[in-house]
């Protein structure tokens, strides 16, 4: 079976399926946990977290269309990429941009998102910017870990945050290859921006909103870095089978396979969040 592709949906993209579509046409499945279900949910839709879905995959149907959602769509792009991976379906990949939040008419101001990457850039090029995607993702958890340094997960992101830098310096042995004088690895990291987000905005600009943006500032937070993983993940795929040196996509597939670790970290936490 081809892999599918994952579609986003907008809310009124959602309602408009759900209009024109027979229930034995899809399965609208939500990946939050059971008290953010139980305080509200989409009308039929199915619980099951997104910690619980990798073990119960198959028991999805593979004859249906399958929709992912979750608080503001971190984890329900997780949840997707997962039924894409394991072929669970023959039918198409959903997953609601902007989760329940944006269902219920409510916006996330600004929320986070990685830029896009020009994925036909010289090797060289793609190679600065995936370090200073991961410059972006070690400032992000850093700006967590100060926010929530006493939450049960703190511990955890703390590891993420050093396991970022440790992704720039393998990047960094193969991008100096093609330099004829390269800056030590420290230089260079500490002057990359780090700049995650679309718009020009700082960081700290940004999460400052997050923040203060209504119910459940944890989980959107986590969700955010879900966001940021996911594209880390992309990219170094995308690496991989765009070099022909072996050494390289190994390097390459070693750390997208790590940004799924991370992905599962991150869902692991989630339900470690006040009220979830």
């Amino acid at each position: 079976m081809e892999q599918p592709d994952i579609t986003a949906l907008d809310s009124e993209e959602l309602r408009r399926y759900v209009e024109d579509h027979s229930e034995k046409d899809y399965l609208l499945v939500d990946v939050r946990q059971p008290a953010e279900y139980r305080e509200g949910h989409i009308p039929g839709a199915v619980i099951l977290p997104l910690m619980e879905l990798e073990s119960k995959l198959f028991d999805l149907p593979a004859d249906r269309d399958l929709v992912f959602y979750c608080h503001i769509g971190g984890r329900s792009l997780s949840a997707a990429d997962l039924a894409r991976e394991a072929e669970v379906t023959d039918k198409q990949i959903y997953h609601l941009h902007g989760g329940i939040m944006a269902w219920d008419g409510k916006t996330l101001p600004d929320f986070p998102r990685v830029q896009v990457f020009d994925k036909s850039a010289d090797p060289s090029q793609l190679l600065m910017t995936a370090m200073d995607l991961e410059k972006g993702a070690y400032r992000f958890y850093r700006h967590l870990l100060d926010a929530f340094r006493e939450e049960p997960f703190a511990d955890t992101i703390e590891v993420l945050s050093k396991a970022e830098t440790a992704h720039a310096r393998s990047i960094y042995r193969f991008w100096k290859r093609s330099e004829s004088d390269p800056p030590p690895f420290e230089d260079l990291f500490d002057q990359l921006k780090g700049d995650i987000l679309e718009g020009g905005e700082t960081l700290a600009e940004v999460l400052d909103r997050v923040r203060k943006a209504g119910d459940k500032p944890c989980v959107s937070l986590l969700e955010t870095a879900l966001h940021i993983e996911y594209s880390a993940y992309d990219l170094y795929r995308t690496m991989a089978e765009g070099t022909e040196e072996a050494e390289a996509k190994e390097a390459f597939l070693t750390i997208s396979q790590a940004e799924k670790s991370h992905m599962r970290k991150l869902a692991a936490a989630i339900p470690q969040c006040p009220g979830v």
